[in-house]
Formats: C-alpha cells, sequence, structure tokens
C-alpha cells in the first residue's frame, strides 16, 4: 500500500495544483505534498512494514494479460527515496522564483514526479511502459513553455530522440508479450521466457536504443547539454539528478536478467562506448564557459561509468552503480543550486564573467566546494565508493578498459577545480563587484545535501545493505 500512495500524492496533489489561484498557493501545496511524498517513502525503509504491506496489485487490462502491479526491491526503494527527496528539495531551493502560469508549472512538476515514482515501482513491463512516458510528458511541456529562447528546437529534438527511443522500446516489448507463456506483461513472466539467440538480440537492441537515449551515452546524448542549458533550473534538476536514473534502472530492472546472453555477448562493444563517451564529455567539458553545459557534460561522463559497470557482470561493480545513481543523484542536485542561484542573482552562467565570489559570498564558496569535491569522488564524500567500487569492477573485466576509463577522474579534476577557481577565486568582476552572500532558504537546502553527502561517505553500509538483495538477483539471471 506504501508503493500505492508514493504514486497517489504527488498525483492527486499535481490534479488539485493545477486550480490553485496564486503562486503562493501552487508554491506551498506543492512543497508540502512533496514533504508529505518523503515521509512515504521513508516509511517504506523504515522496516515497519512487512513487502505485502508494501506492494499493491489489482487487475487493470485483463484482456491484455496486465495488472497494476507495483512494488519494492532494494534498488526500488533507493531510487524513490532519491526522487522524494529531490522533489522538496528543489521546491525549496527555486521557492523564491517567479514563473509564469505557476500553477500549471507546479502541477506539471509533480505529476512528472509521479511518472518517475511509478517508473521504479512497476512489476509489470506493459505499467512500466505507462509511466515511462508518464514521466517525460511533463518534461516536455515543462521545458518548451517555461526553458529559455531555443526551448522549442531543442525540446522537438529531445522529443524525437525520446519518442523514437519508446517505440522501439513498445516494439520489443510487444515482442517479449507475445513469446512469454499465457502473454503476460508480468515481471516473472518476462524474466521467464525463453527466446533463442536470434529473438534475444533483436529484442534486447529495441530495448537498449530507448535506455541508451535516456541516460544517455555515446552517441545517442547530444539532446542532453542542451535540453539541460534551455530547460528551467528546477526542471533540469529533475532531469539530471532522477530522470537520468530511468534508463540505468531499466538496464538492470527489465534489460539484464530479461536477455542475459545478450548482455554478455554484446557487453564489450556497450562498454567502449561508455568509455568513449566518458572521455569525450570529460573534453568538452573541459572547454566549456557556460557553468549549466560543464555540469551537462559532466553528468554524462559520470553516467557513462555507471552503464559501463553494469556489464562488467560483477559484483562489486554492480553494487558500486547502485549506490552511485543515489549518490550522483543528490551531488549534481547541489551543483544545479548552485548554478540556478548564480544565474538568478548575477544574471549570468559564463564562467569568464564571474570570479571573486569566495570574498562575497563565503558560505556559497563553502558549500558549492564540497558539492565539487563530491563530484569528482574524493574520499569521504559520497561518490567516492561507489566510483571505486565501479572503477574495480571494470579493472577485474578488463584492465585496459579501466586504464583508459581511469584518465577520466583526472579529467574530471581538470574541469571542476577549473570552474572553482573561476567562480570564486581571484579577482571580483563588474557583475560580481556587488554580490552578497545566499539566502538562508538556499544555505539550508545546500547544507542538507552536504550533510547526506558527507554522512554516506564516511558509512555508507546501509546504501549496500539495502541494494545487495537485488544485485543478487540481477547477477543470477546475468550468470545463466
Amino acid at each position: 500500500m506504501i508503493a500505492l500512495l508514493l504514486i497517489l500524492i504527488p498525483l492527486i496533489s499535481g490534479l488539485v495544483t493545477f486550480f490553485t489561484r496564486s503562486e503562493r498557493d501552487a508554491k506551498s501545496w506543492s512543497l508540502f505534498a512533496s514533504i508529505l511524498t518523503l515521509a512515504a517513502a521513508f516509511t517504506s525503509i523504515s522496516g515497519l512494514f512487512d513487502e505485502s504491506q508494501l506492494s499493491f496489485d489489482a487487475a487493470w487490462i485483463p484482456a491484455l494479460g496486465t495488472r497494476f502491479s507495483i512494488g519494492f526491491d532494494g534498488m526500488g526503494k533507493m531510487l524513490c527515496l532519491l526522487n522524494a527527496i529531490a522533489f522538496p528539495i528543489v521546491f525549496a531551493s527555486v521557492y523564491k522564483n517567479d514563473y509564469k502560469k505557476p500553477a500549471a508549472f507546479y502541477a506539471l512538476m509533480l505529476l512528472m514526479q509521479t511518472g518517475l515514482m511509478g517508473v521504479f515501482l512497476s512489476t509489470d513491463c506493459l505499467l512500466f511502459y505507462f509511466f515511462w512516458e508518464l514521466a517525460l510528458i511533463p518534461a516536455y511541456f515543462l521545458c518548451s513553455s517555461w526553458g529559455g529562447e531555443k526551448r522549442i528546437a531543442v525540446t522537438f529534438k529531445f522529443f524525437i530522440y525520446t519518442f523514437v527511443g519508446s517505440l522501439l522500446m513498445l516494439v520489443g516489448i510487444l515482442y517479449v508479450y507475445f513469446k512469454t507463456p499465457g502473454h503476460s506483461f508480468a515481471l516473472e513472466s518476462f524474466y521467464n521466457v525463453k527466446l533463442s539467440v536470434a529473438e534475444e538480440n533483436f529484442a534486447f537492441w529495441m530495448f537498449f536504443a530507448a535506455f541508451a537515449i535516456k541516460m544517455p551515452i555515446f552517441p545517442v546524448h547530444t539532446w542532453q547539454p542542451d535540453a539541460y542549458e534551455q530547460a528551467p533550473s528546477s526542471v533540469t534538476m529533475i532531469l539530471s539528478g532522477v530522470m537520468v536514473k530511468m534508463g540505468l534502472f531499466a538496464v538492470i530492472r527489465w534489460l539484464v536478467p530479461v536477455f542475459p546472453h545478450a548482455a554478455l555477448n554484446y557487453s564489450n562493444l556497450i562498454i567502449i562506448l561508455c568509455i568513449v563517451g566518458m572521455l569525450y564529455a570529460s573534453f568538452i567539458a573541459i572547454r566549456q564557459d557556460d557553468i549549466k553545459r560543464l555540469i551537462a557534460y559532466s553528468s554524462i561522463a559520470h553516467i557513462g561509468l555507471m552503464c559501463a559497470a553494469i556489464f562488467t557482470s560483477g559484483q562489486v561493480g554492480m553494487q558500486g552503480v547502485m549506490i552511485q545513481m543515489f549518490n550522483h543523484g543528490i551531488n549534481v542536485i547541489g551543483l544545479w543550486i548552485v548554478a540556478d542561484t548564480i544565474e538568478t542573482w548575477l544574471g549570468t552562467r559564463k564562467l569568464s564573467e564571474l570570479g571573486g565570489l569566495a570574498t562575497k559570498a563565503p558560505s556559497l564558496a563553502i558549500l558549492l566546494i564540497v558539492m565539487a569535491l563530491a563530484n569528482i569522488a574524493l574520499p569521504l564524500t559520497n561518490a567516492f565508493v561507489g566510483e571505486f567500487m565501479m572503477f574495480n569492477g571494470l579493472f577485474g573485466y578488463n584492465i585496459w578498459f579501466a586504464a583508459v576509463a581511469g584518465l577520466s577522474i583526472i579529467l574530471a579534476a581538470v574541469y571542476t577545480l577549473n570552474m572553482i577557481q573561476k567562480i570564486f577565486y581571484g579577482k571580483t568582476s563588474l557583475v560580481t563587484d556587488g554580490a552578497a552572500d545566499i539566502g538562508t532558504g538556499t544555505k539550508i537546502m545546500m547544507i542538507v545535501l552536504v550533510i547526506i553527502v558527507v554522512v554516506l561517505g564516511i558509512y555508507p553500509q546501509p546504501m549496500l545493505q539495502l541494494t545487495n538483495d537485488t544485485v543478487q538477483t540481477v547477477l543470477t539471471k546475468f550468470h545463466l
């Protein structure tokens, strides 16, 4: 039942928000609803309820062999928690921002959260597809209506990429559905389906195309930097912090266990594409003058490492991916909050126009440096454990892959430390000369994120324990 609440709270709240009359009501109601969702997410990991009380199953479309079946595994709990943490943090951090048609804006944000929750909870493949699309549709409207000057062209590109991917995935879903005994969309039916080598290879690529676009990995990544740059900052935080995890989650939940032989056969190719994407994105990030685009390319590099680690088919690497999905979401949201604060506050995102902010905004400097160091996986930050485990898994799989991919560590340090230097050190510019320190609300949200970074950096065991069963289940299928 808790799983159903995680979907119903943002869904009903989003529909109610459409009818709020003032901007203050829309903001307050959305923040309140997101806090209720967070409370429900914490309940799911509290241990107060057994699995039967957490899940929900009901008839949906019996004629098609599909049910409204939702439930948790460790990975689902972790990503639902990330989703639930992200929205109140985002709503609070942009609370002072003004949006045209605020009721529609905040309603669409809550509907996007509904779709994301459904993706992480679905144990029926058609229901998973339904929520996959439900998460994307509000994102289209949010980007096209509240984005930057180039929002229409960028949103169209985003739509084409994701629409093609979704269409291919639907073909794959139907193909596997007709191969299941009794024609069922249930997760277990998909796990137990018997396919020939050719059939498995075909269906594998139908699914993987959609997931690769959503992560994204090279060479289907080109929509992401433009979308992140043009989308409203609050939407970018969710796209980068939570929505890209849909692709990684889907690879682990729906791709590898359903098509284990194809996953093994194509693992080298996919890992090579991921490593190329990591280095490519890192080199481009070094050349960026726009904070948003720098963070966008940094995200591509980190997601590439996670995807590569999945296909190493080892326990250590897979466990690293599990906890890094959560940690990356926390870290990148913190970076986006700083980017939004600087843009809203100073009217620019260009590194070349900044400088000297450490003397004007010492609190912002300290908090960004912590998040930036977490972004490059400094020891005692949350990202260190996950990244170490992923490189360990890659090293065990192929030492040359690990050596080449390891160059991204150096490159990440270059572009991250360069960003810190250009924003906070040196002489103040005309833009930053009159700046003041950040407000209390933004400071509180950043402190919350920093606490998560430090606590999970020192003691990651809760996340490792939470996802251990999922790792074992996936690897059992992978090694058939």
